[in-house]
């Protein structure tokens, strides 16, 4: 699946769009999802304030979005 989270999103258009990845990103160690920072605060910039590196968190919301897309794929 292409790649739908990006590190220039923002924190809070992508919490929006894609609610399911907040378990995802709070298990990273990012719990202020909704704070208001996250409306101006890229996925990008949110990892280097909390010491983690951009990729890997981008990797893992969107891994977490492809296994969503293959559940969905099996119920049908």
């Amino acid at each position: 699946m292409s790649q739908r989270i990006t590190g220039e999103m923002l924190i809070g258009d992508i919490v929006r769009d894609y609610p399911e990845v907040a378990p995802t990103l709070m298990a990273v160690g990012m719990h202020c999802l909704g704070c208001p920072s996250s409306q101006m605060e890229s996925l990008e910039l949110a990892c280097e304030v909390h010491g983690l590196e951009p990729n890997e968190v981008i990797k893992l919301v969107n891994d977490r979005l492809d296994e969503i897309d293959e559940r969905k794929q099996i119920e049908i």
